[in-house]
């Protein structure tokens, strides 16, 4: 007989364990389906925890060898265990991961272990049980996309799951695709020794960001030792012995031409992934992207089955997922559960950072928004320079009327941190005046915000 919940959750990601966590506290009996051995999902487990354990580790790596000389550290010789490396950033994800289930212990939500499939349309099943429920949440997420020609096999040609665990620097790493996963990859490897070409088949790295931020970004990458090529197409790619042989074309048509490389990595997006979940047993509709399709609260075009986070429309980033999953618990207890999609923010792992929120100048002109921009580099502040990281500049964008806050974007250090004020300026409707009559402490990289606020009214105070 099958056992029944009130919300059943698939997949055990950051929006599907955030969702569970939440409906528990509201008081429903919640269970999660996770076919993985730990909790978690693709972020926690080969995603966004395990490429910043590695991020981290390559840049006090590179730091030891190329900036401790500076501050008057003298290490003598250094030597990289990527082994150990590499077992840190296991340890990471393990306690990550078990952290998860203790929060499933203490707000008693049920782990079925197993891939679920739906059997109708208030049941699935797991692990040969039967489930039913009230409730049902799909929150599978998103899997790489595939390339045609392109065979992976996660050691020679590899995904972002096959990138975290290479054993050794490949000395030739090609990134196929210039978007955050392929550079934030790129960047962990390029610390560590490997050269690293990118092949992006748009003119631009980065697309969709602001555009005087991706220029600025490529710019300071290729100073760090990326080699890019724009406006090209990978055709082929085929494992040769040690080597792997691609063939690039121009996007727009053209000679063909030949590049080796020891590792590649495919990195040209993600796709919504539902396979195995039989959904036309429950006969729910996807998009022509293969995405469930959701109205305003979630709900799928079939009663009581909902979907959040990378398999629906929208930017796939955790943290939307978790909003998402938080709203739905709430909407479904009868509160009002809300995410406002022009405050949620982008962060690209790099060094320095990159992060932005809200609109770019690109989008403002193409709306035909009239807008100010205020600018400030982090040269001009004192706590950078004594850092001894001068890269890169703030960027607020306010209305030309009433100055309230309409973008921000960042590239410097600690971007990643530094948006949540703008984000939170975006959230509460605050002009760019707000922010820069708000007190900040002294000496701060937050400051950079500050002048960057008082700049789009013509009065920096430090430049």
């Amino acid at each position: 007989m099958a056992e029944n919940f009130d919300v059943i959750v698939i997949g055990a990601g950051p929006g599907g364990y955030v969702a569970a966590i939440r409906a528990a506290q509201l008081g429903f009996k919640v269970a999660v389906a996770e076919k993985r051995a730990t909790l978690g999902g693709t972020c926690l487990n080969v995603g966004c925890i395990p490429s910043k354990a590695l991020l981290q580790s390559s840049e006090n790596y590179h730091e030891a060898l190329h900036g401790f000389a500076d501050h008057g550290i003298t290490l003598g010789s250094v030597s990289l265990d990527i082994a150990r490396m590499q077992a840190r950033k296991a340890e990471v994800v393990g306690a990550n991961t078990k952290g998860i289930e203790f929060l499933f212990k203490k707000n008693k939500v049920t782990w079925l272990k197993g891939e679920a499939k739906f059997t109708g349309p208030n049941a699935v099943e797991v692990a040969g049980q039967g489930y039913t429920a009230k409730h049902i949440i799909i929150a599978t997420g998103s899997d790489s996309v595939p390339l045609k020609g392109i065979e992976v096999d996660e050691k020679k040609i590899v995904t972002s799951t096959g990138a975290l665990e290479l054993d050794k620097v490949p000395g030739r790493l090609v990134v196929i695709g210039a978007g955050v996963i392929g550079l934030e990859l790129g960047s962990v490897w390029r610390r560590l020794g490997a050269e690293v070409t990118v092949v992006e088949f748009l003119d631009r790295i980065t697309p969709g960001m602001d555009n005087e931020l991706s220029k600025s970004f490529q710019q300071i990458l290729t100073k760090q030792g990326f080699t890019f090529k724009l406006g090209t197409k990978v055709t082929s790619a085929r494992v040769e012995g040690d080597e792997v042989a691609l063939t690039l074309e121009p996007a727009k048509g053209g000679e063909a031409e030949a590049l080796k490389a020891d590792v590649v990595l495919l990195a040209i997006g993600r796709y919504a992934y539902t396979k195995g979940l039989n959904l036309e047993a429950a006969g729910v509709a996807t998009d022509e992207r293969g995405r469930v399709v959701v109205d305003k609260h979630y709900a799928t075009n079939v009663p009581g089955v909902y979907a959040i986070g990378d398999v629906i429309a929208g930017p796939m980033l955790a943290h939307k997922a978790e909003e998402e999953g938080v709203a739905l618990a709430e909407i479904l207890a009868g509160q009002a559960g809300h995410v406002n999609y022009g405050a949620i923010p982008g962060v690209v792992y790099t060094w320095p950072e990159v992060a932005a929120v809200g609109a770019t100048e690109e989008e403002l002109k193409a709306q035909g928004v009239a807008y100010k921009v205020g600018k400030f580099p982090f040269m001009a502040n004192g706590r950078a320079r004594a850092m001894g990281a001068l890269d890169g500049f703030v960027k607020l964008l306010s209305d030309k009327t009433t100055d309230k806050l309409l973008g921000a974007h960042i590239i410097g250090p600690d971007a990643g941190s530094l948006i949540a004020e703008c984000v939170t300026a975006l959230e509460f409707g605050a002009s760019a005046e707000d922010v820069a009559r708000t007190c900040h402490a002294h000496p701060t990289l937050s400051e950079v915000v500050k002048e960057a606020a008082l700049a789009a009214d013509g009065r920096a105070l430090h430049i």
